[in-house]
């Protein structure tokens, strides 16, 4: 090869070597757009335009499981209560009054197309039986919730079985004050008080007497057993957050000699007295103020309206002072009606008040099931519940929410009459909240 030769061919070479490099070029190019154009279909990152930090999309809510105890055509719910001996005149009509009310809700449909099945254990008042049978409802049997569980010694017994267990509890036949909070959570927050409880009547009663009687000085007179405990405590908390002065004297339950007692409120000078007291002790107490001659008015609990306490006391107070009692119930208005439709369900017990109760206690159970739109668990029934107060059928409304479980708020006041001496309880104030006694 001569040297002319060399220098025509140079730049050919030099062409060549261009044109390789340029088409490799271009080939990483298609190779770059080629990976641009696939990662275009991955889901992109979000950026948030506030702190440009990438966040992952939420993960789907887990897929909601019926509780147990409802099936595609039942939902099962249990009870123990005493229906043999001592107390059976009380157990029997009340369960009458929550089967009567789930017949006529499954005569109208069910709850989501599923009957209402009712199941019970007789516990004859004893609280080894009730806690045996409560144990063999939700692990056995795994019913959906408790509906009225019945009396003071079995619910005691239970409570804390029920709370550990995060079962619903709707309604309670006893106002023992383990049954009352402001704050329910976590484990307390299955429990659903419907019956007056003695700590919030205790508040009531404060309330009565100072926005009805414009009472600043206020005496309690309670008996050293639960329930004059419970009402004392809701007495002092009313008073407390009112600023009004309570003098206060303790008795015995069932003591026949509360003289001292008496002494020491009629000494006091107070405007007005509470009865802290139920059945077996509330008679001695106002036949002594009689005595006495304490010429104060007196408010006791509910559970002494009646026309026996009436009847055993009117001759000593006639003329001296007003016994007063809270009331929870009222049948006038819309209550009347309520009352028409639970005669036609309760054949046989038409009148009976325990059978009443029993209604009501299937009432505010079924009211939370028909808030539920879709799967009914134990968190969505309680949602349910606590998501805006409900309306007893011969009451007042009772608010669940923030987990308030007061029982019932709002009470009537009834007084003796003084001229009917076979015992008669005359209404004098409507059923009202605290505040609306109050104001």
């Amino acid at each position: 090869m001569t040297v002319g030769e060399l220098t025509d061919t140079g730049p050919k070479l030099e062409e060549e070597i261009y044109m390789k490099r340029f088409l490799a070029l271009l080939l990483v190019l298609v190779l770059v757009f080629t990976v641009a154009g696939c990662a275009k279909e991955e889901p992109e990152a979000v950026v948030t335009p506030t702190d440009g930090e990438e966040t992952e999309a939420p993960a789907p809510a887990p897929e909601l499981e019926w509780a147990q105890g409802i099936s595609e055509t039942e939902i099962v719910v249990a009870n123990s209560a005493a229906t043999s001996g001592a107390f059976a005149p009380v157990g029997v009509p009340f369960n009458a009054g929550i089967e009567a009310y789930f017949g006529m809700i499954n005569e109208q449909g069910g709850i989501q197309g599923r009957d209402l099945i009712f199941k019970h254990t007789d516990d004859e008042f004893d609280p080894i039986k009730g806690k045996a049978a409560l144990s063999s409802m939700v692990e056995d049997e795994k019913v959906f919730a408790i509906v009225g569980h019945f009396g003071t010694p079995v619910v005691a017994a239970t409570l804390e079985d029920l709370k550990s267990y995060g079962i619903p509890a709707v309604y309670f036949a006893t106002g023992i004050g383990q049954l009352y909070n402001d704050k329910a959570v976590g484990n307390d927050r299955n429990i659903f008080p419907v019956q007056p409880i003695y700590k919030t009547e205790g508040r009531i009663m404060v309330a009565r007497a100072v926005g009805d009687f414009e009472a600043s000085k206020i005496g309690v007179i309670y008996t050293n057993d639960d329930a004059g405990k419970d009402l004392l405590w809701g007495a002092e908390n009313m008073a407390a957050e009112l600023g009004v002065e309570l003098v206060i004297q303790q008795v015995a339950a069932g003591a026949t000699d509360v003289s001292s007692a008496v002494t020491s409120i009629k000494d006091a000078d107070v405007d007005f007295i509470i009865g802290a007291a139920i059945q077996a002790t509330i008679p001695t107490i106002l036949k002594e103020l009689a005595a006495q001659n304490v010429n104060k008015d007196v408010i006791t609990t509910y559970v002494n309206v009646s026309p026996v306490i009436a009847q055993g006391v009117v001759n000593e107070i006639a003329g001296k002072f007003d016994v007063y009692g809270n009331g929870w119930v009222s049948f006038e208005g819309e209550r009347a009606l309520a009352l028409e439709e639970f005669a036609k369900y309760t054949v046989g017990y038409e009148t009976n008040v325990y059978a009443m109760t029993g209604w009501i206690a299937a009432h505010f159970f079924v009211e939370g099931l028909k808030r539920v739109d879709g799967v009914i668990t134990w968190d969505t029934y309680m949602d349910a519940l606590e998501s805006a107060p409900i309306m007893n059928p011969f009451g007042g409304e009772i608010d669940f929410g923030n987990g308030l479980r007061a029982g019932t708020q709002e009470m009537n006041l009834s007084k003796i009459s003084h001229d009917n001496l076979d015992g008669e309880w005359l209404e004098v104030k409507p059923l009202q909240a605290i505040d609306s006694i109050i104001n």
